[in-house]
């Protein structure tokens, strides 16, 4: 039994450490293949390192240019090597270029496609992100949702019950692995931070940094806040550089290199509030059970809304600042609905069985 496991940016790399595992201790063998759309040391190898995963069997080093490019190349690339490594199934992971790739690549050599993460939907399709998650699913005749209203969602879109699998969030898996791990972190020390004492945003979407105004107007209101609590903003490379060209600079607001896995996991678990466009660090905040506010007009994650742990503010609304610095010391409702910790272990077995039925 062969799967193909195909990713490329940092999301999907916490995603994959637990999965990999399970489907290793399932009896699968894993053909890991890198696209390379997060080449960054800071943004991919830390990651590897951090969480024991293992170095990838193939690495296309397949990353900028624009959407249409980087997912060409990448359907080039991953055509013939599929075709060499010959897989029983292709295994995708969330909704960036890399994912729809995988899918696009598998189907046209008929290949079966399971996709973790499925049925998530912001039900905006300017954000790129949109397209490629609802092209996955409808190409993967195994989609793993992780909560009940991702399951609805594919149910309203006509997808065979037989198709979804509901198996939990496996970034709450990685969270639990991993959280002794990131407690023992010194990363407040390093940065002069107080427990509760600061805010942790991150900016990194598509809908925030090639928009002129709404990036000038999120700089402005992470400076805003700075004025009361030291933020600590991670700065995503491609976010650096847009800032750059627009002539856009932090002076209060203290920036970093993007940083591993257990740092930022240690930075989330005591800060007083998240700002974030993140759909992985919106749910980070709340397995740490820290406010979040979520600097977009619309969140796939829901719940988190629902449950009273995250709220939206939309740049273009203005009121960022005040989103922010309101949202200290409030507390959501009890609940998780993301599992139980065990989504890779569900995962593994239901394509173990699938490959021992064909």
């Amino acid at each position: 039994m062969r799967v193909a496991t195909i990713v490329g940016a940092r999301p999907q790399f916490i995603k994959v450490a637990p999965v990999s595992k399970a489907l290793c201790e399932a009896g699968i063998q894993e053909v890991l293949i890198h696209t390379g759309q997060h080449f960054d040391a800071d943004m991919s190898d830390i990651f590897f390192q951090e969480l024991g995963i293992r170095a990838p069997d193939h690495h296309l080093a397949i990353h900028g240019g624009g959407h249409g490019a980087m997912t060409g190349t990448m359907l080039q690339k991953l055509e013939p090597l599929l075709e060499d490594v010959k897989p029983d199934r292709v295994l995708i992971y969330g909704d960036t270029n890399s994912t729809l790739a995988g899918a696009l690549t598998a189907a046209k050599l008929h290949i079966p496609v399971a996709h973790v993460e499925a049925g998530l939907r912001s039900f905006n399709r300017a954000m790129p992100e949109e397209i490629n998650r609802i092209v996955a699913d409808q190409l993967s005749d195994l989609l793993f949702s992780s909560t009940d209203t991702a399951t609805a969602n594919l149910k309203r879109e006509g997808v065979e019950e037989a198709r979804i699998h509901q198996v939990g969030d496996v970034m709450y898996d990685a969270a639990l692995q991993f959280a002794e791990r990131a407690r023992q972190q010194k990363v407040l020390e390093r940065f002069g931070v107080e427990p509760q004492r600061y805010v942790l945003a991150t900016i990194h979407r598509a809908e925030n940094t090639d928009d002129p105004t709404r990036l000038g107007i999120i700089v402005e209101a992470l400076e805003e806040i700075a004025e009361t609590l030291p933020v600590l903003l991670p700065l995503h490379p491609r976010t650096a550089g847009r800032m750059t060209r627009l002539g856009l600079g932090f002076s209060r607001v203290r920036t970093t290199t993007p940083l591993g896995y257990l740092d930022m996991i240690g930075l989330e678990a005591r800060a007083a509030v998240i700002a974030t466009d993140s759909g992985g660090v919106q749910k980070e905040a709340f397995f740490c059970r820290v406010p979040c506010v979520t600097l977009r007009d619309e969140t796939e994650w829901v719940e988190l809304v629902n449950l009273g742990w995250n709220r939206l503010a939309p740049p273009a609304n203005g009121g960022v600042a005040q989103a922010v610095l309101q949202a200290i010391g409030t507390r959501g409702l009890p609940g998780t609905p993301y599992g139980d910790g065990g989504s890779a272990q569900a995962i593994a077995r239901i394509i173990a069985a699938h490959l021992s039925s064909r």
